[in-house]
């Protein structure tokens, strides 16, 4: 007898929807076809054993199982509910005419419970696209899945839920959420917070100049002046994301099995924070079946490099493409895979192999040679993708005893967000461009308009402070965004001068 359950596949971000043809006919034998990887091969043990402790059985005929597209590779152990449903229904151990109407899968433990599954947010929206009336998933993955509406999902604990539900007609609870309240109830609560911060004023001013116009940022300065403290806390002062980012965001997360369970949708943005050991395939994404990598997982949130020069410079080089397309592409031979990876690159590096620069009190020195060997790590192409680089330096005792609160982040966000949405009218006409830091040339040329006096500022100190020609269209994104924040509709003086202050790396002495 021949039944047809369906399951899905994740391929990339998106699902596709999988039949399983189930066929039980006369003669021995278990012939499992359709391109499964070791995973699913194996998950007929599972499904013997899971099947036996619930007082059913695999029957002993031949049974041919195909999963349709049969040229599109199929794999992980999600499966398993989809093929032990199949083979009850198609040996007639269980009664059921509703089978087509819904999207079935889980990974199964010896004794019938539910093992959570990765991308169950993608299958349920291809689901909800393809008609089905209801998705059959673990519990752990109910909410994440229920975010999509006019899908009617179940969490069910164990195999016996499943079986009873189709063949006896017991009801399943449905899981629902209230999508957009799910979304606003996490909105405000950041974990970090500006307020947090003694000092450090010039710095705060900054990032928040950085998060306003989407600016890629680097930090450098000697251990212990706050670097890290400071990027961890900048995903705090980000607009808040709007629903459609957080779907978006949620999507990928799914993919790679990293939503929590208590949470079906990620309303916070996302901060990632590679060890500089990471490799060039888990940084932008990639395998043998490719998966998302950092760069991915950071879209519409921050990715923080720490201790820049320590990672490996093949490693930083794959970035470029990534930061200036805004999504990445990974090609095999058969399948090429695009991920989205829109992020903020937060930066930090010592200024010097010992860590400190130009103190004769510092414990370590290095020599000028020392110092320049160290900053050429950091190509000039990845350099060029990096709009501000300020020098961090270290809190003095009276402004770390200090009892005062420092201004919270939820003070300077709103500032920020006002920035965005003056943004955010500016481009409307553009589908590419949403801020300021993703101005090509010829906005850039539309849109930092100078006036006499601000360009010759700008030339005289691109002269004497020696500022190289790539430093030229950086510092106009960022003083537009510093007189976005002001609200003003023009660029003056004050806002090209303090622009040029944020281009350390480029000034004699540096990078020369």
């Amino acid at each position: 007898m021949l039944k047809k359950v369906f399951a899905s596949a994740v391929f990339g971000v998106e699902a596709s929807t999988v039949v399983v043809e189930v066929n039980v006919d006369k003669g021995i034998g278990y012939h499992l076809v359709g391109l499964p990887d070791n995973a699913i091969k194996e998950s007929n043990y599972r499904i013997a054993a899971a099947l036996q402790n619930n007082g059913y059985k695999i029957p002993g005929k031949k049974i041919i199982i195909n999963m349709s597209p049969a040229d599109l590779r199929k794999e992980g152990s999600a499966y398993d509910l989809t093929l032990a449903i199949g083979i009850l229904a198609a040996s007639n151990q269980i009664q059921t005419e509703h089978l087509e109407d819904y999207l079935i899968m889980g990974e199964l433990s010896l004794d019938g419970s539910l093992q959570p599954i990765k991308g169950a947010l993608p299958i349920a929206i291809k689901a909800r696209e393809e008609g089905f009336k209801g998705f059959i998933l673990p519990i752990q993955n109910a909410k994440e899945a229920a975010i999509v509406n006019d899908l009617e999902v179940f969490g069910v604990e164990n195999i016996g839920q499943v079986i009873n539900f189709f063949d006896k007609g017991e009801k399943l609870e449905q899981t629902i959420i209230d999508t957009r309240a799910e979304f606003e109830k996490q909105l405000n609560y950041p974990e970090f917070d500006f307020s947090d911060v003694k000092g450090q004023e010039g710095i705060k001013r900054c990032m928040e100049i950085a998060a306003a116009g989407g600016h890629n940022i680097i930090l450098i300065g000697p251990p212990g002046a706050g670097k890290t403290m400071l990027a961890k806390r900048l995903p705090s002062i980000l607009p808040p994301m709007t629903l459609s980012e957080a779907l978006e965001t949620t999507k990928i997360h799914s993919v790679v099995g990293r939503v929590k369970d208590n949470t079906g949708l990620m309303s916070q943005r996302p901060f990632r924070s590679p060890h500089h050991t990471i490799s060039n395939v888990a940084l932008v994404g990639g395998g043998s079946y490719p998966q998302p990598g950092e760069i991915s997982l950071s879209h519409n949130g921050v990715l923080f490099l720490d201790e820049l020069p320590e990672f490996k410079r093949e490693v930083l080089e794959v970035m470029r493409q990534p930061l200036e397309d805004r999504e990445v592409t990974i090609s095999r031979a058969k399948f090429t895979v695009t991920y989205p990876s829109s992020f903020m690159l937060v930066a930090s590096m010592n200024p010097s192999p010992g860590g400190y620069f130009n103190d004769p009190d510092a414990p370590v020195t290095s020599s000028p040679a020392e110092m320049q060997r160290y900053l050429s790590k950091i190509s000039g192409p990845l350099l060029d993708r990096i709009d501000i680089h300020i020098e961090v330096t270290p809190v003095p005792f009276e402004k770390l005893s200090d009892d005062r609160k420092a201004e919270s982040s939820v003070d300077i966000r709103k500032r920020v967000t006002a920035a965005r949405e003056i943004q955010t009218k500016r481009f409307k006409e553009s589908d590419k461009v949403h801020y300021n830091a993703q101005m090509n040339t010829k906005q850039i040329r539309k849109h930092c308009r100078l006036d006499d006096d601000s360009m010759q500022l700008l030339k005289t100190a691109m002269e004497r402070l020696n500022l190289s020609a790539r430093a030229y269209d950086r510092i106009l994104k960022v003083a537009r965004t510093i007189a976005d924040l002001e609200h003003s509709e023009n660029i003056n003086g004050s806002h090209i001068s303090e622009a040029i202050q944020y281009r350390s790396l480029d000034r004699e002495g540096w990078l020369g």
